[in-house]
């Protein structure tokens, strides 16, 4: 008996070498299966009963556990978790006395990044209510769609955006809007103080039998998409969502320990429902910042002793534009967690800034299937792994660019892509992967819902993104529906196309898009620019690049020089306006170049040129 288990011993020392040689992954998706089937039960648990255990008895938990530990840094101010308790409770009573809040109702907040912005939010939970949050970068009739969406019938504004709310007090007041700037005194007619109210108010406990009522299905905030094409929607987040939110620190292991930096707006569900909801559930500290800056990103990480960063966009983009220092690796930072970053900029970022590990997600405000990169493989946004399916039934269909649909089949049935073949992401509705919409739209709604995809009757979930999956099971962005044109029986991808072009080292920043063109079929190439400091555009040094980087299809035949670029909030790139205005010469006011073939250049754009593209005297 010794001996035969002596004889087996090498056999199972080697097998688990065996089989990560065979599944060179498999013990990482373990690892990841296994952690996040332990959060979703702890999350169903919590919210499996009325009242449900949502991130404010989280946070109180953490009040109770280490009250003077600090919860958020700001500038040089220090908020211990204790701290925000008692503002919070001071809010919340403020709220109930003087604007009438009782549970169930929805206040605005109309802000930028501030520690007001997370205490008024807890306040505002602890009384069983909901919030929006307001852009602060919006103006005129699309803040009042986004307010009205929200329903509420109080504004919580800070006094910066006074002009803001004056223009559309009239409309305001038809409503019967209570709008409270957070000042001291009364600043605007109409309008009352807040922060002397929540001064005046007790700092006691809230009572908890005033939001005795909430369940993992009650609202808990509206957060809105980016209207990159058309007005924000106001995207339904429940208690349960939250919650679930939170589970991104799980996966990615952050600590207690750890500070945690956010220069993302709070009104975008990266900063918030990851960022401060995340730091509530593992008792870490978060540093806020009012606004982004690439200049002050490592001095404030160096000053407040930093070990995960948040991103999102082209935010490390921008900080590999910052010119060199010799301190760029002097920093604490251990982990990146965000979404949105091109292979190109993540690459020279750790080549810059040393072993950060990225951890980059895929996933939407309102989507209900989430990718993450727990390989941290340079480019992806996760793995298809061997058991995640069990947890959410998402796919991969075949979609045609040019009628700007799915392909299906001669029954009707959408078709599944091949791995290496773009595919729309689709994840079905169900009670694991639920899909609320969108507050006040259900048309909206409803075009996010696709329906007898692969059998009558069923519902999925309509990313509006196609991705790819690799021979590894390794998932890609590839571009947003939309974003991707045709152009001569050939799919361009705008992102690959934009990756390209920055490489040039006169290049900044890249906006790629397609446009008609009269007469023709499909939609042609063509790149708004920013470029760098001092430098000029070199038609010859670019025609040069394309031609040897891009196949003829998707080499950008126009080219538009801009001063900026126009971005939302979170720093998406708006491409709406730029294809409207197309390449007219007429209409432009910017420089614009045209991709000669017979010079080797882009060339100057002229009304000349135009015309003989126009009428078909050029050919493209």
């Amino acid at each position: 008996m010794i001996t035969l288990i002596f004889t087996a011993l090498p056999g199972l020392l080697l097998l688990p070498i065996l089989i990560s040689f065979i599944f060179p992954y498999i013990f990482q998706d373990i690892a990841w299966f296994i952690t996040a089937v332990r959060f979703g039960i702890r999350i169903r648990r919590s919210v499996s009963k009325t009242p449900a255990h949502t991130v404010v008895d989280m946070f109180l938990e953490k009040v109770e556990r280490h009250p003077d530990k600090p919860f958020v840094l700001f500038e040089e101010e220090v908020y211990t978790y204790s701290h925000m308790d008692k503002l919070s409770n001071q809010a919340a009573r403020a709220l109930r006395k003087h604007a009438a809040i009782k549970s169930g109702d929805c206040v605005a907040i109309f802000m930028a990044n501030a520690p007001a912005y997370i205490w008024i939010w807890l306040g505002v939970a602890k009384l069983g209510c909901s919030i929006a949050c307001l852009n602060n970068n919006i103006r005129s009739q699309s803040f009042l769609h986004c307010f009205r969406c929200s329903r509420a019938k109080v504004i919580l504004a800070e006094p910066e955006l006074k002009d803001v709310i004056e223009e559309v007090m009239p409309e305001l007041r038809k409503d019967n809007v209570k709008v409270f700037f957070l000042t001291k005194t009364v600043i605007s007619e109409g309008t009352e103080s807040f922060l002397d109210k929540v001064k005046a108010a007790s700092d006691e406990s809230v009572p908890k039998s005033l939001r005795s009522f909430v369940s993992g299905k009650s609202l808990a905030m509206y957060i809105y998409t980016s209207g990159t094409t058309g007005l924000p929607k106001a995207a339904l987040i429940n208690h349960y969502r939250l919650l679930t939110a939170c589970g991104m620190f799980e996966i990615c292991k952050v600590r207690a320990r750890d500070v945690v930096y956010s220069p993302l707006p709070l009104y975008h569900s990266s900063a918030m429902m990851i960022g401060v909801h995340g730091c509530i559930s593992k008792g870490a500290t978060l540093v806020l910042r009012p606004k982004f800056s690439a200049s002050q990103f490592w001095d404030d990480c160096r000053k407040y002793n930093v070990t995960v960063i948040l991103y999102i966009g082209e935010v490390l983009r921008y900080l590999c534009n910052v010119p060199k220092s010799d301190d760029d690796v002097a920093h604490n930072v251990r982990m990146a967690i965000g979404n949105g970053l091109r292979t190109d900029v993540w690459s020279e970022f750790l080549r810059r800034f040393g072993e950060i590990h990225i951890n980059e997600f895929y996933a939407s405000t309102e989507g209900n299937i989430a990718f993450i990169n727990y390989n941290n493989t340079v480019g992806s946004v996760g793995r298809v792994g061997r058991f995640d399916k069990i947890l959410h039934s998402y796919d991969f269909i075949k979609y045609d660019i040019e009628k700007d649909e799915p392909v299906r089949d001669a029954m009707g049935r959408c078709m599944k892509a091949r791995k290496g073949q773009p595919g729309l992401l689709i994840c079905k509705i169900n009670s694991m992967s639920p899909f609320d919409g969108y507050a006040g739209d259900e048309h909206s709604t409803e075009r996010k819902i696709m329906r007898d995809v692969f059998r009558k009757g069923d519902a999925y979930f309509n990313s509006g993104d196609l991705l790819t999956v690799d021979q590894q099971n390794f998932i890609y962005f590839h571009d947003r529906v939309g974003d991707t044109f045709r152009w001569k029986g050939e799919n361009v991808a705008t992102t690959e196309v934009a990756d390209i072009l920055c490489i040039v080292n006169f290049i900044q920043e890249v906006n790629v898009y397609g446009v008609s063109v009269p007469n023709h079929e499909g939609r042609i190439g063509m790149a708004a620019l920013i470029l760098f400091d001092e430098e000029v555009f070199d038609g010859r040094k670019l025609y040069a690049h394309v031609r040897d980087f891009l196949p003829n299809y998707a080499r950008p035949r126009f080219i538009r020089i801009q001063n900026s670029m126009d971005i939302t909030g979170t720093f998406k790139q708006r491409k709406v306006g730029l294809v409207k205005e197309g390449f007219d010469p007429a209409i432009i006011s910017d420089p614009l170049y045209f991709l000669d073939e017979r010079e080797k250049k882009y060339v100057p754009m002229t009304q000349t040129i135009y015309e003989d593209i126009k009428m078909k005297r050029i050919k493209l």
